[in-house]
Parts: C-alpha cells; sequence; structure tokens
C-alpha cells in the first residue's frame, strides 16, 4: 500500500505550508480552502483511515488534535471555528489518513470541506 499525501507531506517529500508542529500532529493550509481560514490537523501515525477509527483506537491523541484545532483557530482567527472530520467516501473524504478540518472567518451557511 503506498504512502497517503498527508504521509508524504509528513516525511517533506511534498512541499506544503505547514503551520503548526508537534511530536504527534502536522497542521497545514489546506490547497482548497473553503473558508477564509482552512487548516488541516494530521496525526503523523496513519494507522487511523478516519475519525471513528481514531476516537476507538487512540482517544488521547484524537483529544490532542482537537485541542490543536482550538489552539490554530485562536492564532489565525477569533477563536470561533468549525471542526469537520469527514468519515467515507460518501461523505466526502478523499484521503483515508484521519485529518480534521479547522474552518474559520467568515463561514457561509452550508460550507462544507472535502477531503
Amino acid at each position: 500500500m503506498s504512502d497517503s499525501i498527508f504521509t508524504r507531506i509528513i516525511n517533506r517529500e511534498i512541499p506544503s505550508e505547514i503551520v503548526y508542529e508537534d511530536d504527534s500532529v502536522i497542521a497545514i493550509r489546506d490547497i482548497q480552502p473553503q473558508a477564509p481560514v482552512h487548516l488541516l490537523v494530521i496525526p503523523k501515525c496513519p494507522d487511523y483511515r478516519d475519525v471513528v477509527d481514531l476516537a476507538t483506537g487512540d482517544a488521547e491523541l484524537m483529544a490532542h488534535m482537537v485541542a490543536v484545532a482550538g489552539q490554530l483557530a485562536n492564532e489565525h482567527a477569533n477563536g470561533d471555528f468549525r471542526l469537520i472530520f469527514n468519515s467515507g467516501e460518501d461523505a466526502g473524504q478523499t484521503v483515508f489518513h484521519v485529518h480534521a478540518h479547522v474552518l474559520a472567518g467568515g463561514l457561509e451557511e452550508g460550507t462544507l470541506a472535502g477531503n
């Protein structure tokens, strides 16, 4: 199985605008933003396909992702944000390495995030 685009970004094989990084997660700007602030929080561990796998497999990592999302919203917006996890192809997930979309700044009603 080949590495996901996120694993390749984490490994610095694909360039991306990194806005946060620690031992567990990396956060990047989405290349197709759906809001003025659209960041992705991605665990460095590729073991979890979606948010359900993550929640049952590593609740502490999931909580850390949410905390990082809040920190990023404080740094890049006014602290208010929408946090979206797409789970499954029919829900718009196209990269099956769990990740959270952090959207903020002038969201319009009905805005959804892909990936």
